[in-house]
């Protein structure tokens, strides 16, 4: 066998070059998928993510088991090297890691040279001196893998204690062939191809979140109607465009203020401008029931004496929190929708928020200062 430092690089074969692809395009598609997964709050496409990085490694594992079976059956090659040069890394008590330049002489084969790093007790240092012969292995289809033999039988010790060994001549070190730029290519085309599937795939929340987080604030549309004739309360209702949210900052405050800002309290707050319903809308409120775009307050008649609450006593600072807080620890998987209801009907405001996703719904309830003091569980 003959071993020449210029040999043509190898071909990369059809089986690497799908490995190659497939390798990036499941790279792409976990890591996407967990980083979307943490952006819209989604913790089965995170675990998704994780799982199939997992299951790819498991299966280049499995799928390398014959290889190295072979690998390892082939009976490593023998030979005699010279040190041209040493370096240790760091000076340390017991092993300490020496890269070496070595001239390995082949029985049957050309002399190369190679570089290796291998770990040598310090105690060992001083018979790697440059100069010193030593008996090495590698694989036969592999000479640039090559290991220094710490206790070599006593025919090679022998025959290393009396050989000579000319340098290599060139300053070429033999090295693993490159795959190429082919199988570069395609594994970073898969992670491309991989990673715009997934953000495809989810493009509406995600976007739909950076538009709502970014977009700049319209006035509401107010929609301010009353009851039929016969019915003695009155309601407001305001309604967002899109991309906008009830807990934008001051959104909500925005809203309840332009359904209770005409006049004073306690007087009357005007009337379906279509009919005469003979009623009038007062500056309590029985409930308010506010979602992700929709605000309605149910005021209390101007004579009527239930008791009622003035919507501007609402915490509404602590409205994202507490639906952040129903969303994220009341165990609903995926939670599509929320609903905060509040009440004064028993003389003291309370708030409560619940969630509803796939797999069911859940609740926590507030009181006039907006702390947690009772929750649901999901169901």
């Amino acid at each position: 066998m003959t071993i020449t430092t210029g040999a043509p690089l190898a071909q990369v074969s059809p089986t690497a070059l799908a490995w190659g692809f497939l390798t990036g395009g499941v790279i792409g598609t976990s890591l996407a998928a967990f980083v979307v997964g943490l952006v819209i709050d989604r913790t089965p496409l995170i675990v998704t993510g994780v799982a199939l990085a997992a299951a790819y490694a498991l299966l280049v594992f499995l799928a390398g088991r014959p290889r190295r079976a072979r690998e390892a059956a082939v009976a490593p090659s023998t030979a005699l090297a010279v040190i041209e040069s040493r370096e240790a890394f760091k000076d340390v008590e017991s092993d300490v890691p020496v890269r070496f330049v070595l001239t390995v002489a082949p029985d049957a084969a050309r002399a190369y040279r190679v570089e290796v790093s291998q770990a040598i007790n310090v105690a060992e240092l001083p018979d790697h001196r440059p100069g010193g012969v030593l008996v090495v292995e590698y694989p036969p289809d592999r000479p640039w893998q090559v290991r220094i033999v710490k206790r070599p039988t006593p025919h090679w010790e022998e025959r290393a204690a009396g050989a000579r060994i000319d340098r290599a001549s060139g300053p070429v070190l033999l090295s693993a062939p490159p795959n190429g730029s082919g199988g570069g290519f395609l594994t970073l085309l898969g992670v491309l191809l991989g990673a715009a599937a997934v953000v495809l795939l989810f493009r509406a929340d995600l976007f739909d979140q950076d538009s709502t987080a970014r977009r700049p604030a319209q006035q509401p549309s107010v929609s301010i109607t009353s009851s039929t004739s016969t019915v003695t309360s009155a309601s407001g209702t305001v309604t967002l465009g899109p991309g906008r949210s009830m807990l934008d900052d001051g959104e909500l405050r925005r809203a309840v203020g332009s359904l209770t800002e005409d006049g004073d309290r306690g007087t009357d707050r005007g009337t379906d401008r279509g009919a005469d319903r003979g009623t009038e809308r007062g500056g309590a409120a029985l409930t308010v029931v506010v979602e992700e775009r929709t605000l309605s307050v149910v005021f209390v008649p101007s004579d009527s004496r239930a008791p009622g609450f003035d919507p501007d006593s609402l915490p509404y600072d602590r409205v994202p929190a507490l639906v952040r807080e129903a969303r994220t620890t009341l165990g609903v998987d995926s939670p599509r929708s929320w609903r905060l209801t509040a009440k004064g009907a028993t003389g003291s405001l309370t708030l409560r928020v619940a969630v509803t996703g796939p797999g069911g719904s859940a609740w926590l309830e507030a009181d006039g200062r907006g702390e947690v003091v009772r929750r649901g569980p999901a169901r």
